[in-house]
């Protein structure tokens, strides 16, 4: 293992980033198919050359675009433009419009609209509109209406989840995910194009999800919704590793949106998110603690009980970011060393020293699952998108 740094330092986090973006360029740009390769063993070796998921090709286009601002390289602008090609001309649905969720090559394999996939395409083209990339800023407004006529619920001021290819038909399904990375999705838009439609949109989202239907869930942020968006205390408790929708509370999701909340607080000052956000993070913290092996479990119950004892690599990055911005907003230490905390078990178990980028999960005793580092959706985009934050907490990144 590599020598602990300093884990608050602006030189530190951009190196990180520049070995996350070192993994997967120029390897993963997909040359046969356009877009980009999706899967990939510990060693960077490509597992899987046709499968693209819409996660994985917004996610690259925001890791890309983001560098390319960030290191000004030209060669990573490219890259995210050749990303956002694909995006346009074959996730796109051309007969009924919309994003296929999975495509084997050219061919969509699973044509289902997923507003949680539609989340990361509008984050996609806003972060690439801030990179310069043309014509993505008419792509961030087209999405705005796009999700505006198929998934938007006025009366319920909340998106729904997943539709048919034809719009037709709409499950039954409601989850606060989707509306927690639209709410993500529309600061970015509202970054890059300054319209206040996005922050209003951010704002309402935020309110609904983190005051609204939490007061009838404990006070914090429950997963699964039924039609009238009512919680549902047993979706999936069957299947609590769920991929997209596990079971239960989910630590890692309180304190994104702890840093959501605080990234919000910036534009649109409100008395109710820092205490909401100090909630979140104290009871995610407070649930998911491994007292015995360090880290944070997965999920518990609403009784307390843990589900899923595993260690996500995406959960300790969210909180890591969630650490420095109550730190910056708050000014107090202890947040800094929950933040270094944190690091130094990351640092130990879930970065791969060797070949660079995070393992996905791991053991509770810290033993990884898998040789796949990195499946379809990963792309490395939390802990980039959380060096990202942080250095912006620090005052080092705009």
């Amino acid at each position: 293992m590599k020598p602990i740094p300093d884990f608050r330092s602006k030189d530190f986090l951009l190196a990180h980033m520049r070995e996350i973006m070192d993994f997967y360029h120029p390897i993963c740009l997909n040359e046969e198919d356009g877009g980009y390769y999706n899967e990939y063993r510990d060693d960077g070796f490509i597992t899987d050359r046709k499968t693209q998921h819409l996660v994985s090709t917004t996610r690259f286009i925001f890791n890309y675009a983001t560098a390319a601002v960030l290191f000004e390289r030209p060669d990573f602008a490219e890259a995210a433009a050749h990303g956002v090609r694909y995006l346009d001309e074959v996730h796109r649905d051309p007969e009924h419009g919309g994003y296929f969720w999975l495509m084997r090559g050219g061919d969509a394999v699973d044509a289902t609209k997923h507003c949680y996939g539609h989340a990361f395409v509008l984050l996609a083209y806003a972060t690439a509109m801030k990179a310069g990339i043309p014509g993505t800023g008419a792509r961030v407004s087209q999405t705005w209406d796009l999700l505006e006529n198929r998934f938007w619920e006025p009366d319920r001021e909340l998106y729904k989840d997943e539709v048919s290819r034809d719009w037709g038909a709409t499950s039954p399904y409601r989850g606060q995910n989707a509306n927690m990375h639209m709410t993500e999705a529309m600061l970015v838009a509202y970054e890059a194009t300054g319209e206040i439609r996005y922050l209003d949109r951010a704002e309402t989202l935020a309110r609904r999800i983190c005051v609204e239907l939490a007061a009838n869930t404990q006070d914090v942020v429950w997963e699964h919704y039924r039609q009238d968006w009512s919680a549902d205390w047993d979706y999936n408790k069957d299947d609590p590793k769920h991929l997209f929708r596990p079971y239960g509370y989910q630590p890692g999701h309180m304190t994104e949106w702890t840093k959501l909340l605080l990234i919000l607080e910036r534009y649109r000052p409100q008395d109710w998110i820092l205490p909401k956000a100090l909630l979140l993070y104290e009871t995610a913290l407070a649930k998911s603690a491994d007292l015995e092996f360090g880290g944070m479990h997965y999920s518990y119950g609403p009784e307390g009980k843990l589900y899923d004892l595993d260690k996500y690599h995406w959960v300790h990055c969210e909180t890591i970011a969630a650490a420095a911005a109550l730190a910056g907003r708050t000014g107090r230490e202890r947040y800094w060393q929950d933040y270094d905390r944190l690091w130094r078990y990351s640092w130990r178990h879930l970065i791969d020293h060797e070949y660079g980028c995070w393992f996905r999960i791991l053991s509770p005793d810290g033993v990884k699952q898998s040789d796949i580092k990195s499946p379809s959706g990963k792309t490395d985009y939390h802990p980039f998108g959380a060096c990202y934050e942080i250095l912006r907490v620090l005052g080092e990144a705009q």
